[in-house]
């Protein structure tokens, strides 16, 4: 499992958001879609803690085995990752208000690292601890987002 929580993924994005594009000055227009992009992707993350909290499961991503339940509610219903989409959508809000197509770096490399080393240890514990359950979800739950399929009621 790997052992970099992912909010340090983020800040060190927005780190490197800031070092390339240093020096840009944000428009009004960059700044009013940066905030607009930046309250979805809050609301996202928000919805999906929410839902974690509401079945009173964990939502720790360095430990997925202490799991309860399969999620399938709120944001869950069109993502399998939607607290990564949210973190996602903050950093692309970010380069979007520091502008430059660089910024977009920091962006790409997340979603890279998250989805090959994060996102598959998940997978793989909650595969184990809830087996056939886990695994409908899955298959017809994307894993960022897009439509794969109906997902099932659990």
């Amino acid at each position: 499992m790997p052992k970099v929580p992912p909010p340090v993924y983020v800040a060190a994005g927005l780190v490197a958001q800031h070092l390339l594009a240093r020096g840009r000055r944000p428009t009004i227009v960059r700044s009013v879609a940066a905030g607009l992009v930046a309250a979805g992707s809050v609301y996202v993350a928000g919805s999906a803690a929410r839902a974690f909290k509401h079945k009173d499961t964990t939502f720790n991503p360095l430990e997925p085995e202490r799991a309860t339940a399969v999620v399938t509610e709120g944001p869950f219903r069109y993502t399998r990752n939607p607290m990564y989409v949210g973190m996602t959508g903050l950093l692309a809000a970010h380069a979007v208000y520091r502008g430059g197509l660089l910024s977009f770096l920091p962006v790409a490399a997340f979603v890279a690292v998250i989805d090959r080393t994060q996102i598959p240890a998940e997978e793989l514990a909650m595969s184990r601890g809830f087996g056939e359950a886990y695994d409908a979800y899955r298959a017809v739950t994307p894993r960022w987002v897009g439509r794969a399929g109906r997902p099932p009621t659990l």
